[in-house]
């Protein structure tokens, strides 16, 4: 069925003039947003740029006062073991943790009427890396499954979906 047959009274010259002063607005109206976001990615790039020259001068000031005690080799070298910590203090802090709880997952605990550190009801277990040194990737621990009863059908909302 042809989309435009419920429009088949008007004239065809109407109808393709008004769908291109709609594309026409709508193209304009991203151009405009693109041009508000490439200005602010522009200036959030300035902005990074100087933290990281702010950074470096501070690494380096740090490292000078160091030197005054120690030699330059050792006073680069705690510099630099000390922005190493910076960085994975920073870097663990921006990640999600599954054993750290957020204000989300409290609230969905909650709601859920379990107890706040345990996912799914089910108490965090660290993920150990295998021993074997076989290169492959850990793998997780995965939740118990309670099969259903044998009076209950397996249908509802919070069975699983997929074939076995």
């Amino acid at each position: 069925m042809n989309r435009l047959e419920h429009l088949e009274h008007l004239d065809k010259g109407l109808v393709d003039e008004l769908a291109q002063v709609a594309r026409e607005t709508v193209r304009d109206e991203l151009r405009e947003q693109s041009r508000k976001r490439r200005r602010t990615a522009a200036l959030y790039a300035g902005s990074g740029a100087a933290a990281l020259y702010a950074g470096a001068a501070v690494a380096l000031a740090v490292g000078l006062a160091l030197a005054l005690a120690l030699p330059g080799w050792a006073a680069a070298l705690i510099t630099g073991a000390l922005l190493a910590v910076a960085a994975v203090v920073l870097r663990n802090a921006a990640r999600p943790s599954a054993t750290r709880p957020t204000p989300e997952r409290m609230a969905e605990a909650e709601r859920a009427g379990e107890t706040p550190g345990t996912s799914y009801g089910v108490p965090s277990v660290p993920v150990v890396p295998p021993t074997g040194g076989t290169g492959a990737p850990p793998v997780p621990p995965m939740p118990p499954s309670v099969p259903p009863s044998p009076g209950t059908s397996a249908t509802g909302p919070e069975a699983p979906h997929h074939r076995a």
